[in-house]
């Protein structure tokens, strides 16, 4: 759903990257951002490396919308790194969108990224010391500038990167391309995924693993936290400084809403965590119902395991209108309070005098899910039973996830029953936060960030601001 039609969670970034000596590293970027839109809609952008000139194209909107024939083909180069762009730091200007190109004594350099830095006001304020002037409102920029000025003391870009790193706390999966190198980052705490994959000589960096599936190319294996990747000719070096000095904390709401379902990330399919999820749910919070339904797209998943475990008949509920973007015109007030009715549309044969059970991926402020409750009634819902694949929000983000202020979380407003009343339906429920860990079972090694339910957070909090929009 819409962050901007509907309040609800926004999403990450997304990233992507390729060195490929023969083939169109541009056009290839391309489809992979096409498989990365679900993560960012409102910007996106492609640099291209050719004979040591970096030169890109970047706007605001979809992929479709910001990329034509004519400008893929004046994007040649045996390197690229695309990013498509949600702003959970910096606001929603076209000179925040993504690739940052930056042009310095030593050379170019192209830089994408996906995550938020909790010390970006220290960072700033240090750079901002020695004569840095920002032209964007991002912390990727900050990440650029501190790289540049620490290529001037160091032998080589990857070694600037390195030294850039222990400067940086917080989420960053980070793609760094110069006129010979492409680089791969991830943040020590491995907060945002990134994998590593390869099609022929080509060798490619994603944020999710279906980027690869829609090129064509083979998944070799996700970047540890902390670990550096460096590409040069074809020959992959791995600078592992930061390796297991963090402990491990992927989000886990990659698995719960941002993700792709056919992504695997930290070994886990995305689709099968959802699924798990939505058993538990059909355990804890077992009722009587005619039909399980989601609210697409990241419900329906956890829809279908809740449809196995309780042996409710799982149906299609919602029509969604997939030709509406983040940044579509509400052309009224009376439509932009109604902009839920603008993405979905009730399938009323389906559930007309029947008892529903409804599985969402979250509720957040509660508005979306009371006007979705409202919209099954009028289409003649007996009974609207409602289920949370994620457990209630408690705490804001401060590591990209556009989770808003205490103060704006029903969880924090109201108890269960309140929380019910509240969006109209005749029951809810919550996964347990218990079970967060239980719908990841292939991820053995992996620790998780929960902070945004629990409040504990894997690195130091006191002076970042939450993440917003």
């Amino acid at each position: 759903m819409s962050d901007t039609l509907d309040k609800r969670i926004g999403e990450e970034c997304g990233v992507f990257a390729i060195y490929d000596p023969k083939g169109d590293a541009a056009r290839t970027t391309y489809y992979g951002l096409y498989a990365l839109q679900h993560r960012g809609q409102e910007s996106c952008g492609i640099a291209v490396n050719n004979n040591r000139d970096i030169s890109y194209h970047k706007d605001m909107g979809l992929v479709s919308d910001v990329f034509d024939e004519d400008i893929l083909n004046k994007l040649n180069g045996t390197m690229a790194v695309g990013h498509v762009r949600y702003s959970t730091t910096g606001e929603s200007l076209r000179e925040n969108a993504q690739p940052l190109v930056l042009r310095y004594v030593k050379g170019n350099i192209a830089l994408a990224h996906n995550g938020n830095l909790v010390n970006k006001d220290e960072l700033s304020r240090d750079l901002s010391r020695t004569g840095a002037i920002f032209q964007t409102t991002t912390d990727t920029e900050m990440i650029a500038y501190a790289i540049a000025k620490n290529r001037l003391n160091t032998g080589s870009v990857e070694d600037a990167v390195t030294a850039t790193i222990e400067q940086l706390k917080g989420a960053f999966s980070l793609i760094v391309m110069s006129p010979q190198k492409l680089i791969a980052a991830r943040d020590p705490w491995g907060f945002r995924p990134l994998s590593m994959g390869k099609k022929g000589d080509a060798i490619v960096f994603a944020s999710e693993t279906c980027a690869f599936d829609t090129i064509g190319a083979e998944f070799v294996r996700e970047l540890r936290p902390g670990e550096i990747v460096v590409v040069k000719g074809g020959e992959i070096k791995v600078i592992d400084k930061y390796v297991k000095t963090k402990p491990h904390s992927t989000c886990i709401f990659e698995y719960l809403y941002f993700a792709r379902p056919d992504s695997i990330i930290e070994g886990q399919s995305v689709h099968d965590s959802r699924m798990l999820a939505g058993k538990y749910l059909a355990q804890d919070f077992a009722v009587d119902a005619d039909i399980v339904i989601g609210v697409p797209d990241s419900g329906l998943s956890a829809a279908m395991g809740y449809s196995l475990e309780s042996g409710i008949p799982y149906g299609t509920g919602f029509i969604k209108n997939k030709y509406i973007g983040r940044s579509f015109i509400q052309p009224s007030q009376a439509m932009r309070e109604n902009a839920v009715m603008i993405k979905l549309n009730v399938l009323k044969s389906a559930i007309q005098g029947k008892r529903v059970v409804m599985v969402d991926d979250s509720i957040v402020r509660g508005t979306t899910s009371k006007r979705i409750v409202s919209l099954l009634r009028k289409s003649g819902a007996k009974e609207v039973h409602v289920r949370s694949s994620a457990p209630p929000f408690m705490w804001p983000c401060y590591f990209g996830t556009d989770v808003p202020s205490r103060e704006e979380l029903i969880a924090c407003r109201y108890d269960m029953q309140g929380i019910c009343d509240y969006i109209g339906a005749d029951s809810i429920g919550f996964l347990s936060i218990d079970k967060l860990k239980d719908i990841i079972p292939d991820a053995k090694e992996t620790g998780f960030c929960e902070g945004c339910f629990t409040g504990k957070y894997p690195v130091d909090i006191d002076d970042a601001k939450p993440s917003k929009c």
